[in-house]
């Protein structure tokens, strides 16, 4: 599995339910990974996406406690088990594990790689992921350093130890 994600300078994913940051290089890149893949995220990522509908072209796998909770163009889990259930149906490397914080921490033991857009900036933030080199991930490639208006920004790719 990988996990994809924009963080700031501490590890910052969000405030309010919303990204910190929308960079339309970051949002391609996105798109390029994923398309034809498998995304997993929680149901408030799910509601934070454009519509609040599932992304096309991809398999959507929703992570929520609500049972009842149905949406059109997903699949609901309800547990781990039955995401991890749902998910060994699927290439471990065509996994995508989306956001949020919580769904990133119940699910970073099973990645072994992260597609990570860190961008040079301290953001006034709710959310976090972990910070992968506090962890011991490594880098094992990283773009140059890129703008977008005044944000400055990489692309960088880890692996787990």
């Amino acid at each position: 599995m990988q996990l994809i994600a924009a963080v700031d300078r501490h590890w910052a994913i969000g405030k309010n339910g919303q990204m910190l940051a929308v960079i339309p290089a970051d949002q391609k890149l996105f798109r390029q990974e994923t398309i034809g893949k498998v995304v997993v995220m929680g149901r408030k990522t799910l509601e934070a996406l454009p519509g609040g509908r599932p992304l096309e072209s991809r398999t959507n796998i929703v992570l929520t406690k609500d049972p009842a909770f149905e949406i059109k163009g997903a699949v609901a889990v309800h547990s781990m088990e039955e995401a991890l259930a749902e998910l060994s149906k699927y290439r471990d490397e065509d996994i995508f594990i989306i956001g949020g914080q919580t769904i990133y921490e119940q699910f970073l033991p099973f990645c072994q790689e992260a597609h990570i857009t860190f961008i040079d900036y301290e953001y006034n933030a709710d959310t976090y992921m972990v910070n992968l080199e506090q962890e011991g991930w490594k880098v094992t490639d990283c773009s140059d350093e890129q703008t977008y208006f005044d944000l400055c920004y990489e692309f960088r790719r880890y692996v787990r130890p």
